[in-house]
């Protein structure tokens, strides 16, 4: 069994027919137990659209569902757990890139199942909890540790195309280091109904008002950490309601402020342009990521980028972020920009020479030191 994704070749790129450091596939490696079985069900790929993708990958989950099944039944939970995981795991690629048709809210809702079957067990419990705005409703998951006092917390804001079920593993580590966490669907994915637009994020307030209302948590001391989407969306957060977040880490992100050079912009453009040309959903549909040109990333800029919006000078709380210097998605500007303006001594940053969109293939060393560094921040 092959387990260790450092094994494999690096490539920057999103190319779903190739199990790659840095490719299409990044967002999951680190939840893969066995990249052998994930390689041989790959290979066995005849297309994107969701009447042949969807088909394998649920086969694949069913099968560790199925083995989950059978060892919650002789009682060894452990192992149950890890079998419903890769369950999750293999559901959440099927779905990819989100519920874009009935047959992909199918094997979303397998996806929910077997996550909520591997946290049965969990200590400490996993709840799930309804935040309210404007009348609709945003599901959560959270979790705290056991304790005599209220307790830091982190809300972990996911991106655009991982969901809450993919970001269980933060929730651990926040529990390990006494923090409690609110786990969150970005808006316009999963189980958060609002558009992906800059005024959503009054959806994130929303969240860490609810996280801050939960009387096992100390309204005083709450953070944030989002990766990919959620990275840009963390520090949105942060220039949003500054007074109520301590500290934030981000991994990766786009845009901050960052102009990017016209060879980089040319690169971003081809790299996003070789993306749209896989089709996820039905046979025939559109493309599952839209065609981009350099004059509709200026449009984002102008509306997106944190400069533009007033928002960068106004995080003024610890900052931590995290990428590969090859990023495709969000280029490394981004920190560096980030890192030349603010309060002296704020920011902090750790990029990974020749890794790709958020530096998976370096999991093991950011993730728990994010949490660490977290709890050091909000003690």
């Amino acid at each position: 069994m092959n387990a260790d994704p450092s094994t494999l070749q690096f490539v920057a790129n999103e190319d779903p027919f190739v199990v790659a450091k840095g490719g299409f596939y990044r967002r999951w490696l680190t939840m893969i137990d066995d990249l052998d079985e994930l390689r041989a069900i790959v290979a066995g790929l005849e297309g994107t659209t969701h009447d042949v993708w969807v088909p394998r990958w649920r086969e694949a989950g069913q099968r560790h569902e199925a083995e989950g099944d059978r060892l919650e039944a002789a009682g060894d939970h452990a192992a149950a757990r890890k079998a419903y995981l890769q369950a999750k795991t293999y559901y959440a690629i099927g779905r990819f890139p989100g519920e874009i048709t009935p047959v992909k809210a199918e094997i979303s809702a397998d996806c929910a199942r077997a996550y909520r079957k591997a946290c049965l067990h969990l200590d400490p419990p996993m709840e799930v909890v309804d935040v309210t705005l404007d009348g609709q409703t945003i599901r959560t998951h959270f979790r705290t540790p056991k304790s005599d006092r209220p307790v830091p917390a982190i809300l972990i804001m996911c991106g655009s195309d991982v969901f809450k079920e993919d970001r269980g593993w933060a929730s651990d580590f926040a529990a390990q280091h006494g923090l409690a966490s609110m786990v969150m669907d970005a808006p316009g994915t999963g189980e958060n109904p609002f558009p992906w637009e800059p005024e959503s994020a009054r959806a994130w307030v929303a969240a860490l008002d609810a996280l801050a209302a939960r009387p096992e948590v100390d309204a005083g001391r709450l953070g944030a950490f989002g990766i990919s989407r959620g990275g840009f969306s963390v520090m949105e957060l942060a220039g949003t309601v500054p007074e109520k977040l301590r500290a934030v880490v981000a991994v990766a992100g786009h845009p901050f402020g960052y102009r990017m050079s016209d060879a980089e912009l040319d690169a971003f453009v081809e790299a996003r342009n070789r993306r749209s040309r896989f089709v996820f959903g039905e046979p025939g549909g559109p493309p599952s990521f839209p065609p981009w040109s350099r004059e509709k990333e200026e449009g984002i800029f102008a509306r997106w980028s944190l400069s533009a919006r007033g928002l960068a000078e106004r995080i003024n709380m610890p900052v931590l972020m995290i990428n590969g210097s090859e990023d495709h998605l969000a280029p490394i500007g981004n920190i560096h920009f980030m890192l030349e303006s603010g309060p002296i001594g704020s920011r902090a940053a750790r990029i990974y020479p020749g890794a790709g969109h958020c530096a998976f293939e370096h999991y093991r060393e950011w993730a728990p030191a994010s949490f660490r560094w977290l709890a050091e921040k909000l003690a």
